[in-house]
């Protein structure tokens, strides 16, 4: 397998647009686009919606109906939200009825479980709840049980996810969670959004998950940073972003904190936290791809992951090790500014 390492000792990764060339434009008079963003909380992150348009009605109208497509995923799928047909699924273990847009993650959700090979499970969340309730006020403050995790595991199993005739079913005790594929999947609807309204130069960034289309008005392409703790505008390394989408997935605090030994990533194999892999970011055309796949190697670890990443065509990656190093899937560089 091909690919490249290389040393870090003492840097965090994190997805981020870099300021230089991406929201300053011109003066009005001497280009035809101009730069409108809008930054929202919700789905539990910070969401921004940039977009190069010729006046701004056109610009905030389609901002506004990114927004509400996101808003709409987040309605169907927080499960604090007592409505969410996610919420209703997981207490009734039945969802008649579902929207498309739910049933489109469940069954997209099985192919990333399948060419994982169950790295990646939405059907993790009895476990996660598990985990929860030993480091919650009441709880023993330390790992579960052999005996315990054995138990709970006989509840993950993505092909236990029924789904007929618009409804869906799952094994009594079984719940979803789908956190590692629905704001992907919230970025990929967003820019459609924009893209019915004719706007083709823009991105959708949520928490680190973005896609980003065409292109900035002096033809170069936008530019993703990987950016080291201190913010200093040192960048591990910086991806030009056209027409493809970029995820990382990863357990920061080892960078900050010793004591955080616990990822909130586990791996619905074991069910044990995932400890192998710093971080993994991913490039694929789809932002629930991205999403879902930084999940998946961040799960498998250096070698499981990217043997996976390199059997998908259009998806590569980035991995950071435990021991800090830097691991590039072979086409990766391509994309390196």
């Amino acid at each position: 397998m091909d690919s490249r390492y290389k040393t870090l000792f003492s840097l965090v990764i994190t997805a981020a647009i870099l300021a230089s060339g991406c929201i300053q434009t011109e003066p009005a008079e001497s280009q035809e686009l101009q730069a409108f963003q809008q930054t929202r909380s919700i789905m539990d992150t910070t969401v921004t919606v940039m977009v190069y348009a010729p006046n701004e009605t056109e610009a905030m109208q389609a901002i506004d109906n990114a927004f509400v497509e996101i808003s709409r995923v987040d309605a169907l799928m927080t499960p604090s939200k007592e409505e969410s047909q996610l919420n209703i699924l997981n207490s009734e273990g039945k969802l008649q009825g579902a929207d498309p847009a739910v049933i489109n993650v469940l069954e997209r959700s099985k192919y990333y479980s399948e060419t994982s090979g169950g790295a990646f499970d939405i059907t993790i969340q009895p476990v996660l709840d598990l985990w929860k309730s030993k480091f919650s006020p009441g709880g023993t403050y330390e790992p579960p049980t052999a005996e315990e995790l054995n138990e709970t595991l006989e509840l993950v199993n993505y092909s236990e996810i029924r789904i007929e005739n618009g409804n869906v079913t799952l094994k009594p005790g079984m719940k979803v969670a789908v956190g590692g594929i629905a704001k992907g999947y919230a970025v990929d609807r967003a820019i459609e959004s924009l893209q019915a309204d004719g706007i083709e130069n823009a991105f959708v960034n949520a928490g680190g998950d973005g896609k980003y289309i065409g292109q900035k008005p002096d033809g170069t392409s936008w530019l993703v940073g990987l950016q080291n703790p201190n913010k200093n505008e040192q960048y591990l390394t910086v991806i030009k972003a056209r027409d493809v989408a970029v995820a990382t997935s990863g357990n920061y605090e080892r960078y900050f904190n010793e004591s955080a030994k616990v990822s909130h990533i586990s791996d619905p194999r074991t069910g044990y936290p995932s400890t192998s892999l710093i971080s993994s970011t991913v490039i694929a055309e789809n932002a629930i791809d991205a999403d879902a796949f930084a999940t998946a190697v961040f799960v498998m670890g250096e070698e499981e992951g990217l043997e996976m990443i390199e059997s998908v065509e259009g998806v590569e990656c980035l991995i950071v090790t435990e021991d800090r190093r830097l691991v590039y899937s072979s086409g990766f560089e391509e994309y390196e500014n």
